[in-house]
């Protein structure tokens, strides 16, 4: 292991960001607050596009994409395609990373274009011989609001 800095204690500060990076610890920093809060406030799914054109006078986009890869590394976001080919993102509702499977369908509006996790799980095949790491189902229509 190369050091960054002379002496080669067990804990030098080499030893520390390994065991950070290893556990996962995420720091809470403003730029976090600020995206989970607009989640917190969002009826539905946000694209990198549509959060970054919320957000832009707080952060740049760079960092924008690096907290939602962060947040989806550590089980708090996670991530789907949707009908246009973007990548879309949805506050996780369980809060733990271990085991943290999302099995459930989403739906996008046609008219409007909201994208919304829906609350029902979807039972995955097993397949002989194949190891499934991760399924997506969205469906199309009119949401709500645009049906009625």
């Amino acid at each position: 292991m190369q050091h960054c800095c002379k002496i080669k204690y067990p804990f030098c500060i080499c030893n520390k960001v390994a065991i950070i990076l290893a556990i996962g610890i995420m720091r809470n920093t403003k730029s976090v607050r600020i995206i989970l809060n607009t989640f917190d406030h969002s009826h539905g799914a946000l694209s990198r596009v549509e959060l970054y054109d919320r957000l832009h006078r707080e952060m740049n986009k760079t960092t924008v994409y690096r907290i939602l890869q962060r947040l989806e590394d550590h089980g708090r976001l996670h991530s789907f395609m949707g009908r246009d080919g973007r990548k879309w993102y949805a506050k996780c509702s369980d809060k733990s990373s271990q085991h943290h499977q999302h099995l459930h369908p989403h739906f996008q509006c046609k008219k409007c274009g909201k994208i919304e996790c829906l609350q029902f799980e979807i039972e995955i095949p097993v397949l002989p011989h194949h190891k499934i790491d991760a399924a997506e189902f969205l469906l199309f229509g009119q949401c709500e609001d645009c049906y009625s």
